[in-house]
């Protein structure tokens, strides 16, 4: 058994060394395919030491450096961090492979950069998993914002550097402008940027201000994709399959949603936030959110188009149980970072392996074609249950607590906005599986099986069911989170 101080460091350095390692290993295709699933194994061994030392109660800590009194760069896994970890890490396998598949059946070039700035970005995730401050947390913020940009824009046509320029724009834009700024104030009113169960603001500073100061870090975090602050994530499905599922399953909006999380509940602490009100605000940008996107996800025909808006309104829902600031409601919102990441990349990777396997990207293509690929129809399906919150799938559990939290905490219009949002995701979730199991072929195309874009999905369509019978892990986690 290897000791948590070297758990720690495997966990955040093996994704790195397999980025350094990958242009070395290319002079073999076969070893540099492999180092990313590896690595995603070696990691995710590390992060479940980790969580493990979590839920016994301890704080696996790293310190790096001693940059002032009261501020250092230091590591310190939170329950939560060690739920973004594991999700981070184990994702990052099945990615990993799925990448594989889809780089070399789609015949795609610059396949060894591609893979050595995804383990960049695996990296740069872990790291905001596991920070153990503001300052630490905001710093690898920017570097997953860098690392992803290569993937964003990895076509290097006109329409992926236009892609790559918005979303540079507006994550680097608001992490600088209102981010920032959000961290500083912090600093200065309290002295401190650590992470501390039950947060630390209560008295620190005067609560007409607090609601200011949330909307600085509710704004300044892009990557949660919060209305209007969200175009930038339609954009990016430009890029390849692969990119896509680790923007929206794997790291790059999970690290968006975990920073105000984390914000409400070690920083702000939940307790002063309901007794304030000063998330009043956000519980109604985050309805708008949710269902304003899902009415832009039925307009949508192409594949990656529906599931981009998809995610901007799932994200809402995490936003949603931070901002009711009950403790069954950011539990519920806990559970949902791991649910939709599970289902959500079932998602991304089918509409990957459909463009692989038949080239298709439109949903208005996809009549008939759930006879030529049923193992991809079928994981799209359990995918979708799982986001729309059917039961045995492990998205129920999530959507039925920030259900519970908001009848807890008075917003019964919320459960109205929860239960329309679901309504909406049954019909654009649903019609692509529709259509290919129960509509006539209308467009014959050679359908070319790689195994390695069909099993991953599969593999993450089973992990959906899963988690609705063993959540408990998680749902332990998610308890520590709330008790100060």
């Amino acid at each position: 058994m290897m000791s948590l101080h070297t758990a720690m460091l495997v966990g955040l350095l093996a994704p790195l060394f397999v980025a350094i390692l990958t242009p070395v290993l290319a002079v073999r295709h076969v070893w540099r395919d492999a180092a990313g699933p590896i690595g995603g194994v070696i990691t995710f061994i590390a992060a479940v030491h980790v969580a493990l030392a979590v839920l016994d109660g301890e704080t696996p800590r790293l310190f790096v450096a001693q940059i002032a009194e009261g501020l250092a760069l230091e590591f310190a896994v939170t329950p939560l961090g060690a739920i973004f970890g594991l999700v981070a890490s184990g994702l990052w396998i099945l990615a990993a492979l799925y990448s594989v598949g889809y780089m070399r059946g789609n015949h795609e070039k610059h396949q060894t950069r591609f893979a050595a700035f995804y383990a960049v970005a695996v990296h740069a995730a872990m790291a905001v998993a596991w920070s153990g401050n503001l300052l630490v947390l905001f710093v690898f913020y920017e570097i997953l914002t860098f690392s992803t940009y290569p993937l964003v824009t990895h076509k290097e046509s006109a329409l992926a550097r236009n892609a790559g320029r918005l979303y540079m724009s507006i994550l680097v834009g608001t992490s600088v402008v209102l981010l920032l700024p959000a961290v500083v104030w912090v600093w200065l009113s309290t002295g401190t940027l650590d992470f501390r169960p039950g947060g630390y603001l209560a008295g620190q500073i005067d609560p007409a201000m607090a609601p200011i100061l949330l909307a600085l870090f509710a704004f300044g975090v892009g990557k949660a994709a919060l209305m209007p602050i969200h175009r930038w994530l339609p954009a990016a499905m430009v890029a390849p399959t692969p990119v896509s599922a680790l923007l929206h399953a794997v790291a790059v909006v999970k690290a968006g949603v975990f920073t105000i999380l984390t914000v409400v509940v070690y920083v702000f602490g939940i307790d002063f936030l309901a007794e304030t009100g000063a998330a009043d605000w956000l519980v109604w940008l985050s309805a708008f959110t949710i269902l304003a996107s899902s009415m832009v996800a039925i307009t949508k025909d192409d594949i990656k188009a529906r599931l981009a808006y998809s995610t901007i309104s799932q994200l809402s829902y995490i936003v949603l149980g931070a901002a009711i600031a009950s403790s069954i409601a950011v539990q519920g919102a806990t559970l949902h970072i791991v649910m939709h990441a599970a289902g959500k990349i079932t998602l991304f990777f089918c509409a990957g392996a459909i463009y692989v396997q038949a080239h298709l990207t439109k949903i208005s293509e996809l009549d008939g074609q759930g006879r030529e690929m049923p193992w991809v129809f079928v994981a799209f399906f359990i995918g979708a249950l799982s986001i729309i919150g059917i039961p045995p799938l492990g998205g129920s559990w999530s959507k039925f607590m920030l259900m519970v939290g908001a009848v807890d905490s008075g917003y019964l219009v919320i459960l109205g906005v929860l239960g329309l949002s679901s309504l909406l995701n049954i019909y654009y979730l649903l019609e692509p599986v529709s259509r290919g199991f129960f509509r006539p072929k209308v467009k014959t195309v050679e359908v070319t099986s790689h195994p390695l874009v069909v099993i991953p999905p599969v593999l993450t369509a089973i992990l959906s069911l899963l988690l609705f019978f063993y959540v408990d892990f998680f749902a332990a986690l998610a308890k520590l989170m709330v008790i100060s």
